[in-house]
């Protein structure tokens, strides 16, 4: 359910502006009659008080009547876009038009090696390359993605690890798109893949120094929750693996890495609320970890290696975090030093090391800034970035004993940027900025960063962007999205298919509501538990804002979100159904409280510290107050786009089905209503390069259809 997800899918509109649109006016109405489920009913009763559901029936994935529903409701989806597959067409070849078929990222260094990866014309996946001591030196394919994927309707590969002396390749597949990697080993020497395969892992592997000892992560079968740690030697049978940790606290998910010093191998074990580290010699893997400082409640912690020290980022004693050092034998709390303080204004999110250097980066008034401190004569300095609204991030660096750091820029207008940053000249080098082909130029593009009121007087930020020549007069088509939960922060990144909305006279707005960590830790905690509801404020008053701003027409208001961002469409258009013109809820989490109820679902009970627990009556209250699937009335809604996977392990599929089916069932309205589910893909959709375009063409061909935009 952790949905992060960016998301970027009908009638054919007579009139521009009617919110009327019906499913009666397409001939042969018979023929487009939308697909009825079934009602069972199910009572579901907790603290004296019994929901009845009529759709429960529908989370019986293995039954063939299930199936059906599902394939009927993507079959009327078809019908009912399909006077609009012309324009889908024209958007699919749009945006896989503006991205450059043969390209190669910027190459990073990694002990001896340069790294990088190509795509070829035509190709879906990453072809992942290297060279050694020097980029004049020969090139070696070391994963060509494309062969492994042949025969998949989905492939993913994740957590490309090589051993330390540079010979053997372990990576994670997953080509079911349910986020359980099968790890596999690939010999670099021979081209061959070794017999060893460990299935049902978090995809990610960590090498001991002796090249031959691996630590991974298992999930459970049934939640998925990640929860033990395992040790594998090469060549060993995997039912010969060692269990080094298990996380039996049903609130944690534990997870292993290296540091970047290669000296230590570190278990994380954390819930929303508070974490706890161990560490290992790596050149010793069969010794003990050993707890760098044992849980406390409320308390997060993560530490990174410096010589003889613990650097630790930590939320003790400071809501925005500082961070503390501490030497490795006295590893206790109350043995950490600040190294910086905590700042009500500021979040400190990451931190990354180098010999002479720490580079902050830094969260305030919602946009990333990068700081560089000097270890040697304690000068310290930000970089500069000269926009409203931007994305900023400290990218791979895998080398300690360098001035050079590597980031990563982009913003609404900017394409995406690779910069070197000498730390001590301050000389910054571009590497390369993301190729937009179809005759884009940044400077037909104007993004802002501006401010809404909220009506408990909260001061929310938006993040705007537009054509320079769209009419900024209150007449514009307008597109809201949101997100708000997690404490997840939306940066303001560019898109290759949101051109294609702009170039239509669309202006796009991005919603930095409370629920992320935009503006600091307390914005996260006052958009979670028992203080949900000003996630869906936020939203609503920053849609208000931009209408009375001129941003956009309140007849062309489209809104749309995915996973907990679904979770907020069907909140909104609940709470204000007349003030949305079309909405596309993507893979919605929307049955908040029988899901959080079903400790059996991936990845529930984890989740008890976001939006709390409904077994206690307080929060299931709470929660029935703003669940959508719960708050269904018989009401009008806007046009509504709702979109699924069948392999989903974070929102079921059946949650955006049984909402669907309930919506059908209730609402008074004749706009239309679509269920779009992917039969061969999860959480994230659509695999490949360019495959993943298909569903963005079809959202954005659904809103343009709405609003009655042919071409």
């Amino acid at each position: 359910m952790k949905r992060h997800l960016s998301i970027l899918t009908i009638i054919y509109s007579t009139t521009l502006f009617s919110c009327n649109n019906t499913e009666k006016q397409i001939d042969n109405p018979i023929e487009m009659q939308y697909p009825i489920a079934q009602k069972k009913v199910k009572e579901l009763t907790i603290h004296g008080h019994t929901r009845t559901d009529n759709y429960y029936w529908l989370n019986q994935k293995t039954n063939p009547e299930v199936i059906k529903y599902l394939e009927d409701e993507n079959k009327y989806s078809k019908k009912m876009l399909s006077h609009t597959e012309k324009l889908q067409e024209k958007i699919f070849k749009e945006i896989t038009g503006r991205i450059k078929q043969d390209d190669e990222s910027v190459p990073y260094l990694s002990n001896g090696y340069y790294y990088y990866y190509k795509n070829e014309d035509g190709k879906e996946y990453d072809i992942n390359c290297r060279k050694k001591g020097s980029l004049e030196a020969k090139e070696e394919i070391y994963l060509d993605e494309n062969e492994l994927a042949k025969g998949t309707d989905y492939f993913s590969a994740v957590g490309f690890r090589v051993s330390p002396n540079n010979k053997i390749l372990a990576i994670g597949v997953d080509i079911i798109s349910r986020r359980e990697y099968n790890i596999k080993f690939k010999d670099l020497e021979t081209g061959e893949f070794l017999e060893d395969i460990i299935p049902k892992t978090t995809g990610g592997t960590v090498w001991a120094n002796d090249n031959k000892t691996v630590f991974y992560t298992k999930k459970d079968e049934v939640t998925l929750r990640s929860y033990k740690i395992f040790k594998h030697v090469l060549g060993t049978p995997i039912s010969e693996d060692v269990l080094v940790y298990h996380e039996k606290d049903e609130m944690f998910d534990c997870y292993v890495w290296k540091s970047k010093s290669n000296k230590f191998i570190i278990i994380e074990t954390a819930s929303t609320l508070s974490s706890e580290a161990m560490y290992l010699d790596a050149n010793k893997p069969n010794s003990d970890f050993k707890i760098v400082h044992s849980r406390e409640e409320n308390i997060e912690y993560s530490v990174l290696n410096y010589e003889s020290e613990f650097y630790i980022v930590t939320n003790w004693e400071a809501e925005n975090f500082r961070l503390m050092k501490c030497n490795i034998k006295n590893t206790a709390k109350e043995n950490w030093v600040e190294v910086i303080p905590h700042r009500k204004d500021v979040l400190l999110e990451s931190v990354e090391l180098f010999k002479n250097h720490l580079v902050v980066e830094e969260r305030k008034e919602g946009l990333m800034n990068i700081r560089i401190m000097n270890t040697k004569d304690n000068s310290e300095h930000y970089l500069d970035f000269g926009e409203e609204a931007y994305l900023a991030y400290v990218q791979t660096n895998r080398e300690f004993d360098t001035e050079i750091m590597r980031f990563a820029y982009g913003s609404m207008t900017t394409p995406s940027s690779v910069f070197d940053y000498n730390m001590n000249t301050k000389e910054k080098t571009l590497l390369k900025e993301q190729d937009v082909l179809g005759g884009f130029d940044k400077n037909n593009y104007e993004t802002k960063r501006i401010y809404a009121i909220a009506r408990d007087s909260a001061k929310v930020p938006i993040s705007i962007v537009y054509r320079k020549d769209t009419p900024l007069d209150g007449t514009a088509p307008l597109l809201l999205y949101g997100y708000g939960s997690y404490g997840a922060s939306m940066d303001a990144y560019f898109s290759y298919p949101r051109v294609s909305i702009l170039d239509r006279g669309f202006v796009f707005a991005m919603a930095h509501i409370r629920g992320g960590q935009e503006m600091g830790r307390q914005w996260y905690e006052n958009g979670k538990f028992l203080k949900k509801q000003n996630t869906f404020n936020d939203f609503i008053d920053c849609g208000k804002h931009l209408i009375e701003n001129k941003f956009g027409s309140k007849e062309k208001l489209c809104i749309m979100g995915g996973s907990a961002g679904g979770l907020l469409m069907g909140a909104v258009i609940n709470q204000e159904p007349e003030m949305f013109r079309a909405v596309v809820a993507a893979v919605p989490f929307v049955d908040v409280v029988t899901t959080m109820l079903d400790e059996s679902i991936p990845l529930t009970t984890g989740e008890y510290e976001e939006w709390g627990n409904p077994n206690e009556k307080e929060f299931y209250e709470y929660m029935l107050s703003y669940s959508p699937y719960d708050n269904v009335e018989a009401q009008n809604y806007p046009a509504m786009m709702v979109t699924s996977g069948l392999h989903d392990s974070q929102v079921q599929y059946w949650e955006p089905a049984k909402w669907v089916a309930k919506l059908r069932d209730v609402k008074t309205d004749d706009n239309l209503l679509i269920l779009h589910t992917n039969m061969d893909a999860g959480h994230g959709g659509a695999s490949g390069r360019f495959r993943q375009y298909k569903e963005s063409a079809m959202e954005y061909a659904f809103f343009f259809d709405q609003l009655g935009i042919t071409e």
